[in-house]
């Protein structure tokens, strides 16, 4: 029985005032007054439940799900098997720390990801809290292991929010301005973007980047190249075939660490375990988190074991990393995805948008883009008849989606971006349903 079978929540859209309601309101003023005003809020709706596509609002509306919490709920809200996993464990108990008291869980999560990751290399593990967090401790591995100091990235890229991590990504606002001065010895080139690109295929935009590497870098000095495979907040940006091999090769010949930072790609997110897999690579550290756990905090990073191993005993951990109840819920994620063939669901619900959206787009100029792989999947929104970023109409149809009860992300370097990032769990008649709502929210405006 799947997790949309089991879910309690009627799997349906139910508008039963205005979005936000009276009680979302109120407590959104509390909100306003309690919590700092740096944390905002897309959709100020307080959810008091969710389950399958579903998220249920403190005024009873239910609201169609192409959010999953930022692509943290793939196997749908509170899925039974992550419930009952938890559940046990917080009876057992909740915490020892790892470094202190060690236990079982935790060993058994990094032997999945070392099982579930390209390559039959031999692997190790080690689990923190967060993305960014997995990102640092990535870098330090690198560092440690190629006794180097440099860190490539790209434009468009995001790693985080921490200081390291602010360095690492490429967007201002809302992520770096005024937050610095950041980490050194972060290094930045160009990425494959084919829509913005021209004639330059994967192979040059490679060549390019390696080029800028070697003149401006050195590649005597790069400890790793950190690239998401498919650009997260920065537009779902899927790289022309041959990129990210070519990085990879040249990681290889230069002695550089490649690490796929898989935190938003990963767990069968893109109709693959691993968006890498998708071009064929074996990364020599991957970077997990966000679908990892179901919702629980809890993210890793994976990789070849001599690497892996580089950092003197002590040298890796935190308090909370791979946190009893994170890694039973990871356990239960892990089941489910394959007991339920969530990879192949993924692919299945990302041609249905694909197709949906490549005919919306067929009909409306204003649709300059649309790209993804498996339930990952964005649209590009411009001026007609260019390539000019129009984030004023990306604004005002998330709003007009908003409004009917679907809840939709923006994203992208110009805010340009209409990205989808349904629940594994949602049934085809919400999926279809959800895109209903977009084509109407473009029809209504002009």
């Amino acid at each position: 029985m799947t997790t949309t079978e089991l879910s309690a929540i009627a799997q349906e859209r139910r508008l039963v005032t205005a979005i936000p309601g009276p009680v979302s309101q109120q407590m959104h003023a509390r909100k306003e007054s309690a919590v700092a005003r740096g944390v905002g809020a897309t959709l100020p709706v307080y959810v008091v439940a969710a389950g399958g596509g579903i998220l249920v609002d403190a005024d009873g509306n239910q609201l169609i799900d192409f959010g999953s919490g930022i692509a943290v709920t793939t196997v749908g809200n509170s899925a039974p098997a992550v419930v009952d996993a938890v559940s046990q464990q917080v009876a057992a108990f909740t915490h020892t720390c790892f470094m202190v008291t060690p236990y079982e869980g935790y060993v058994r999560v990094a032997e999945e990801l070392n099982r579930l990751t390209p390559g039959d290399h031999d692997k190790r593990t080690v689990l923190f809290n967060s993305g960014a967090e997995a990102v640092e401790n990535a870098v330090k591995i690198a560092r440690a292991h190629t006794r180097r100091q440099a860190v490539v990235v790209f434009d468009h890229a995001y790693h985080g929010r921490t200081n390291l991590t602010m360095a690492m990504t490429a967007k201002n606002q809302p992520y770096k301005n005024g937050f610095g001065p950041f980490a050194g010895e972060v290094y930045r080139v160009p990425t494959s973007f084919p829509l913005r690109d021209g004639e330059i295929d994967g192979a040059a935009a490679a060549a390019r980047a390696i080029d800028l590497i070697e003149k401006q870098v050195g590649a005597e000095n790069v400890a790793a190249v950190v690239i998401e495979p498919i650009h997260g907040e920065g537009g779902f940006i899927v790289p022309a075939p041959g990129f990210l091999g070519a990085l990879q090769n040249w990681c290889t010949t230069a002695g550089a660490v490649f690490v796929a930072d898989e935190v938003q790609t990963g767990f069968a997110r893109t109709g693959a375990m691993f968006a890498c897999e998708h071009e064929g690579l074996v990364p020599d550290l991957i970077v997990t988190a966000k679908g990892i756990a179901g919702g629980l905090p809890l993210s890793a990073v994976t990789g070849r074991a001599e690497i892996m191993d580089a950092p003197h005993a002590g040298g890796l951990g935190g308090t909370y990393g791979g946190n009893p109840l994170a890694c039973a819920a990871a356990l239960a994620v892990v089941e489910t995805i394959e007991r339920e063939q969530l990879v192949a669901r993924a692919a299945a619900m990302g041609e249905t948008m694909i197709s949906r959206l490549t005919a919306m787009a067929a009909g409306d100029p204003r649709i300059g883009d649309v790209r993804g792989r498996g339930a990952m999947v964005a649209i590009e929104l411009v001026k007609p008849g260019t390539i000019e970023p129009d984030a004023d109409l990306t604004k005002r149809v998330a709003a007009a989606a908003h409004a009917q009860g679907l809840v939709v992300l923006t994203c992208g370097t110009y805010g340009n971006v209409l990205r989808f990032l349904p629940p594994l769990s949602m049934p085809d008649h919400l999926l279809n349903e959800g895109l209903d709502i977009l084509a109407a929210a473009f029809a209504e405006i002009a």
